[in-house]
């Protein structure tokens, strides 16, 4: 089998790094079998990595437009460079598969909150202009997807993003009759093989990992009150961003400016006694997933997608986004008091039940 995989941007040898939700499949796909060649959007240049093909969009136009692929693979698909494409070359294509990961078919405006003030990107001029993409957006892939709906299949990461999908785009529930796959994101391999130490000694009562702190729906506004407002607890925030330049930081809260790869991750959470991972909007919430698998006490948000992904783990409690006078404590005594009376492993997001389901549905498509 020959797939053909769409991201906007991907991985390179050099280090640097994006769209590693797109590899770490792609890697497993290869594994099993499959051939996969990958089209970066933001390529210069052709290579290969980790044992994954990517070409330029320009390579393709030249030497591999007439190559028999037995399925097109579109990820978090846009307009600027997906569309097109999809538009432009759907008839090399017997099957297509898109994934919807989050913001790409949804009304920004709508499920993202404002963001901080201190953000000089946030102005409401531009506010104004993404509520208007966003509305072309949507009529756009609502046209194609039903265009070509007779040969495509639609997965999404949870049931909250198919529900949302159908909300926005106005699509005709019936056009995704059995072509509708609610399939969920894969945590990375050390989640699944290694597990949370409870016995190692701690030196943080509560943990918040975050590439990003200034996007307002990770919540570090309300992460830094709960700090304030519980100070016999030692609350850590690792990741990148100006948010503790701009705001004043409690004596509690220890901010470690970097980004953390997968080893690191663990290193820090066999460190700390809960996770704390409160979330305004996202369409499953990777990292909360990979902690929770890893087996760290965590708690989250009281949203509906939350409700979805953890619940089937007894090791996951809930919060209130609005309230910025919780008292942590008796969350936190519950959490460590059941841990050990009723944790188990959850599988839910292992690889045998996620990219492995991707992989039986490429193969009945293509009837192999």
């Amino acid at each position: 089998m020959e797939i053909l995989v769409l991201a906007t941007d991907y991985s390179r040898p050099d280090g640097y790094v994006s769209s590693q939700y797109i590899h770490s499949r792609n890697k497993i796909y290869v594994q099993k079998g499959i051939d996969v060649s990958v089209i970066s959007f933001a390529a210069k240049e052709n290579y290969v990595f980790e044992g994954v093909k990517v070409f330029t969009l320009d390579t393709y136009k030249s030497l591999l437009i007439n190559n028999n692929y037995s399925l097109l693979i579109s990820h978090a698909p846009n307009i600027k460079h997906h569309y097109h494409f999809i538009k432009k070359f759907n008839t090399k294509f017997d099957k297509i598969v898109f994934f919807f990961h989050g913001h790409e078919v949804l009304k920004y405006s709508k499920i993202y909150p404002k963001p901080y003030d201190f953000n000089k990107k946030s102005t409401f001029g531009s506010a104004l202009i993404r509520d208007i993409y966003d509305t072309f957006k949507l009529k756009v892939w609502k046209n194609i997807f039903t265009k070509i709906s007779y040969k495509s299949e639609f997965v999404f990461v949870s049931n909250w993003m198919y529900d949302m999908f159908v909300n926005f785009t106005k699509i005709d529930h019936r056009v995704l009759d059995n072509k509708k796959h609610i399939i969920y994101n894969c945590v990375g391999d050390i989640f699944e093989k290694t597990n949370y130490t409870p016995q190692s000694k701690k030196e943080y009562d509560f943990i918040t990992i975050r590439n990003l702190l200034d996007e307002s729906k990770y919540s570090i506004d309300l992460i830094t009150a709960i700090a304030k407002n519980n100070p016999k607890y030692t609350f850590c925030v690792i990741g990148k961003g100006e948010y503790y330049n701009k705001r004043s930081k409690p004596k509690n809260l220890i901010w470690i400016d970097t980004h953390l790869n997968h080893e690191d991750v663990t290193t820090f959470l066999n460190k700390s006694k809960v996770a704390l991972m409160p979330t305004r909007a996202d369409a499953q919430g990777v990292m909360a997933c990979e902690m929770a698998t890893f087996g760290i006490p965590l708690i989250t948000s009281n949203i509906d997608v939350c409700k979805e992904v953890f619940q089937d783990f007894s090791n996951v409690e809930y919060l209130e986004n609005d309230d910025f006078e919780v008292n942590i404590e008796p969350i936190y005594n519950k959490l460590l008091t059941n841990y050990n009376k009723a944790y188990s492993k959850s599988d839910k997001y292992f690889t045998k039940t996620t990219i492995e389901t991707e992989v039986r549905l490429f193969k009945a498509l293509v009837g192999g």
